[in-house]
């Protein structure tokens, strides 16, 4: 529950998908401080990929008490679980558990399909990443624990130029 009760959480709508790539834009921004300016320099996910997703339901926008959308999740319903794939806020709402929030608006959907995992991939060191996912329930998976799924997944973070050394792929059981 985000700390602030204004706010709200609904699908994205086709109105949103702009509003939800300047903020991953805006988030990508924070890696500069942790010397991941490569991060920073990518352009937001094609507008064509933020209406598809759109379009299915797989992203969860946080709106503030003005009805602007100041963060989201975007994530996949896969057979046994739902991989979140990313997850940001605007660093002017940042530190009112909207994220946490986000993350818990996904379990929900994930128990009512009788999905009982949330997985994730994020970077190890980073202070919001990998040890806020700790925080918030997720435990680090061993590369001996990924699937075929996770690991087409990790060869297609490696084709895309992430160095996987600096990531970890995390999973949080729902029951």
């Amino acid at each position: 529950m985000p700390n602030d009760p204004d706010i709200t959480f609904r699908f994205a709508a086709p109105r949103d998908a702009e509003t939800i790539r300047a903020i991953e834009l805006e988030a990508a921004l924070r890696f500069i401080s942790v010397g991941m300016a490569g991060i920073a320099d990518a352009p937001p996910m094609a507008h064509e990929i933020a209406q598809r997703k759109i379009e299915a339901r797989e992203i969860i926008v946080a709106l503030d008490q003005h009805c602007t959308c100041v963060g989201f999740v975007m994530f996949e319903p896969q057979p046994a679980r739902i991989y979140i794939q990313e997850l940001d806020v605007l660093s002017s709402h940042a530190g009112r558990r909207i994220g946490a929030a986000l993350i818990e608006e996904v379990a929900r959907i994930a128990r009512m399909r009788q999905l009982p995992q949330l997985v994730l991939s994020t970077y190890r060191e980073v202070p919001w990443n990998a040890p806020y996912y700790r925080r918030l329930g997720f435990r680090d998976l061993e590369i001996s624990e990924l699937d075929a799924a996770l690991l087409a997944r990790r060869d297609a973070h490696i084709a895309r130029g992430l160095d996987e050394s600096k990531r970890v792929f995390m999973r949080r059981d729902l029951v």
